[in-house]
C-alpha cells in the first residue's frame, strides 16, 4: 500500500523524476491530477496528459532535479527545486517552485512557478 504521508509521496516523485521512472512518477498522481502554472492556466489533467509531458522532458539527457528547500503544511508540500536541463540554448538550469496538494496518498494538484533560465558557462 502506498504512503499517505505527503511529504513521502513528493520525495517518491522526486526520486522517480531523477530516475526517469515514467511508471513511478505516474503511481505518486491520482488519475484526475491537474497540473497548472502557479496562478495561472491548466497545463495538462489525468494521465493521458501529465504523462507525455514527463516522458518528453525525461528524454533530456541531463535531467536532473536538486532539493533545496521543502514546506509542509498539512496536506500541502512545498518544494523550491534546481533543475538541470538540455534547452535549446543549452544546457542550464532553472529554479522551480513547485506546489502539491497530496490526498489519500496521490498528488491532486501541481502548480509550477519557473524562474529565470540560467545557461551553464555564461
Amino acid at each position: 500500500m502506498p504512503t499517505l504521508d505527503p511529504a513521502a509521496v513528493v520525495q517518491a516523485q522526486l526520486d522517480a523524476y531523477n530516475a526517469k521512472d515514467i511508471d513511478a512518477l505516474m503511481l505518486t498522481y491520482a488519475p484526475g491530477a491537474r497540473q497548472f502554472t502557479l496562478h495561472g492556466p491548466l497545463l495538462a489533467e489525468g494521465y493521458d496528459a501529465i504523462r507525455p509531458r514527463y516522458v518528453a522532458r525525461f528524454a533530456e539527457p541531463d535531467l536532473h532535479a536538486r532539493l533545496l528547500s521543502r514546506t509542509v503544511l498539512g496536506n500541502f508540500v512545498t518544494d523550491l527545486e534546481v533543475v538541470t536541463r538540455n534547452f535549446p540554448e543549452g544546457l542550464g538550469t532553472v529554479e522551480m517552485l513547485c506546489v502539491y496538494e497530496v490526498v489519500e496518498g496521490r498528488i491532486q494538484t501541481a502548480s509550477f512557478a519557473v524562474g529565470a533560465t540560467m545557461l551553464v558557462g555564461r
